[in-house]
């Protein structure tokens, strides 16, 4: 089966990174598609050995993506597009069936109550959402919170599938020698208590509440790795309150960075992430593999287990100071690392690639075969178009259907200190 990925972007990110460990094991050949800048995921997935093209879209509504990519689709003879985001979901599904690819999936990854991806819903969005993804075969949602809110959306239950996230347990264990190792490099003692989160700098996350919290801690580091709008804001919090050589604003993770996520969580005595309208929690997952006490304000890959599955998690709201006390009784018991606990095997991306494969399987299978038509179509003498990235690297600008307009989703306004907020990891 040959599968096209449509993704908007492959920055450092959830969805991204899932893209990666997922495209490691599905048994297909795959080809990936960033509608915007590839980003530093792309070079992990070509690193892979796995073929990346740069749609070069430089915004929500340039509509020049749409016959570019069409053109892609029909040139690479897919067998299957699998959609990755809200734009690439839009223009995806759409492309495909230009194309004429029937089976069509979509991975919906951060689908909150009141945002997707981070930013504010409306109803523009929810009406394009619907529209487009009746193209398709198959929504996939990450968790069964996902699935719910789908439902409520109209989209019909028989065309969504859960598929949760998965990860790469081993890479995660805790080693002593790299705990001592990253914190000696940032200068931070080696029995000072530390505390830890990740995630894009974006107010639905609330970090500030974090920084805060923390700040009120006499001797407490915090280790916040992530890129976004808010870093000055949190720095000059940090700076408010004096705490500015205890607070580690860390930039992006990854192995050409300062740390990776492996590294941080090594560091760490407690991981916190205070969002409370998660997809499915990613971080959280990730932190519990490293045997971390976890502090949590989302997290369905947790919530919608027995409690016994999750041990060392515990559910708090994004309030300065109830994150406060928490952190407090944490460091308090001690903080010891924890045996990782049933959750984590649950959530083998291993797993997880066996149930998407089965999604595509019955995709393809229900779909009506149109690339024989197609090439039936075709003139006498000519041959198929090549099939090696660089002949499907799109051209130069072409006319775009006027009907189509993308809304984008609005950006979220900082919530108050005890309100509700959401994000993806």
């Amino acid at each position: 089966m040959k599968v096209l990925h449509v993704i908007t972007g492959l920055e450092v990110g959830g969805a991204e990174q899932q893209l990666r460990l997922m495209l490691r094991r599905l048994p297909a050949r795959c080809e990936v598609v960033a509608l915007t800048g590839p980003g530093p995921v792309a070079d992990g997935i070509r690193a892979d050995g796995i073929p990346v093209t740069h749609l070069g879209m430089t915004g929500n509504r340039d509509l020049r993506a749409l016959p570019r990519l069409t053109r892609l689709i029909r040139d690479g003879g897919y067998d299957l597009v699998h959609t990755h985001l809200y734009r690439a979901c839009v223009y995806g599904r759409i492309a495909a069936r230009l194309a004429g690819v029937r089976a069509v999936v979509a991975t919906e990854h951060s689908l909150g109550d009141a945002v997707i991806e981070g930013r504010r819903l409306t109803r523009g969005v929810r009406l394009l959402y619907r529209a487009t993804e009746r193209l398709g075969s198959a929504t996939v949602a990450v968790s069964d919170t996902v699935a719910a809110r789908l439902r409520r959306w109209g989209v019909p239950e028989q065309r969504i599938h859960v598929v949760p996230n998965g990860i790469e347990a081993h890479r995660f264990r805790h080693d002593p020698l790299v705990r001592s190792g990253v914190r000696a490099r940032l200068g931070i003692p080696v029995d000072a208590f530390v505390v830890g989160g990740v995630g894009r700098l974006v107010p639905a996350k609330r970090f500030d509440v974090l920084v805060r919290a923390v700040t009120r801690l006499s001797g407490v580091h915090l280790l916040l790795a992530g890129e976004g709008p808010e870093l000055e804001m949190l720095r000059r919090t940090a700076e408010q309150f004096g705490s500015a050589d205890r607070i580690h604003l860390l930039g992006a993770l990854g192995p050409d960075k300062l740390l990776d996520v492996p590294g941080l969580l090594a560091a760490l005595d407690v991981f916190v992430a205070p969002s409370q309208d998660e997809a499915f929690g990613l971080a959280v997952l990730e932190a519990l593999a490293a045997g971390l006490h976890v502090l949590y304000g989302s997290c369905p890959a947790v919530d919608e287990l027995p409690a016994d599955q999750t041990p060392g998690a515990r559910r708090i709201s994004p309030v300065v100071h109830e994150v406060t006390t928490a952190l407090r009784e944490v460091r308090r018991a001690g903080a010891e690392r924890l045996p990782v606990p049933p959750v984590v095997r649950r959530y083998d991306i291993a797993r997880s690639a066996e149930a998407l494969m089965s999604v595509y399987e019955a995709a393809v299978a229900a779909a009506p075969d149109r690339r024989a038509a197609r090439g039936s179509a075709q003139a006498p003498g000519r041959s198929p178009a090549p099939e090696t990235p660089a002949a499907r690297t799109p051209a130069g600008p072409e006319p775009a259907p006027p009907q189509l307009s993308l809304p984008e989703p609005a950006r979220s306004a900082a919530p108050s200190q005890g309100g509700h907020s959401l994000s993806k990891r």
